[in-house]
């Protein structure tokens, strides 16, 4: 049974739009998700604002934190989330990860929340760490073999304080991945991003419990 502290995040597709609102809402109101990472298509600033605006809040009502995340060159993704309302940015690993994520840091208010992914090596993960991320992503690709998520997350929760996000890709991963000791379980969008998507959260909820099968 894994600690009743872990809690879920959930990351949406890589293209979520104002559809998504009412399958959000059901999702967050069905366990205790911690965090919504969006992750948006690229646009202009102001039309990703705007998004923002009519996402957001649907997760922020149910508690839970929104930490946005797009690959558009040259975005200001401080900017957007700070006028769109959300609670923070994810960070994808660029080719000098430490020098980005400290101007991110220096940037963002205090409170507001700084993730990073895609970190492609243990030193990349550890740069992030030491840059002082507020969390580490492991699985964000969904190329990653659930057996090398599980393992660079044991290595991280075994050694370091920054908390991190292990991705389930299925309900079954989720007690496996708990069990390493990873604060965060996040759901990919294929598990609840759908009409069933609350049952999912609430499964998801209750193999962290102990309940699930």
């Amino acid at each position: 049974m894994s600690e009743p502290s872990t809690r879920l995040v959930l990351l949406s597709g890589p293209e979520a739009g104002p559809d998504l609102v009412p399958r959000l809402a059901a999702a967050c109101a069905a366990g205790d998700v911690a965090a919504v990472i969006l992750r948006l298509a690229p646009a202009d600033e102001r039309s990703l604002v705007k998004l923002v605006k009519q996402l957001a809040p649907a997760a922020q009502a149910a508690g839970a934190a929104v930490v946005i995340s797009c690959a558009a060159p040259g975005l200001d993704l401080v900017s957007v989330a700070a006028r769109g309302g959300a609670e923070g940015v994810h960070a994808l690993a660029a080719e000098e990860p430490a020098a980005e994520l400290r101007d991110l840091r220096e940037r963002l208010r205090e409170g507001r929340i700084l993730g990073a992914g895609r970190l492609r090596s243990r030193h990349a993960a550890m740069e992030a760490g030491e840059a002082g991320v507020d969390y580490v992503l492991f699985g964000e690709s969904g190329s990653a073999a659930p057996e090398d998520v599980r393992a660079q997350a044991a290595w991280w929760a075994e050694i370091f304080e920054t908390p991190c996000i292990a991705v389930a890709r299925s309900l079954e991963a989720v007690a496996d991945l708990a069990a390493t000791g990873a604060e965060f379980i996040g759901l990919d969008a294929a598990l609840w991003d759908g009409p069933d998507g609350a049952a999912a959260v609430a499964a998801a909820q209750a193999r962290l419990a102990g309940d699930g099968p």
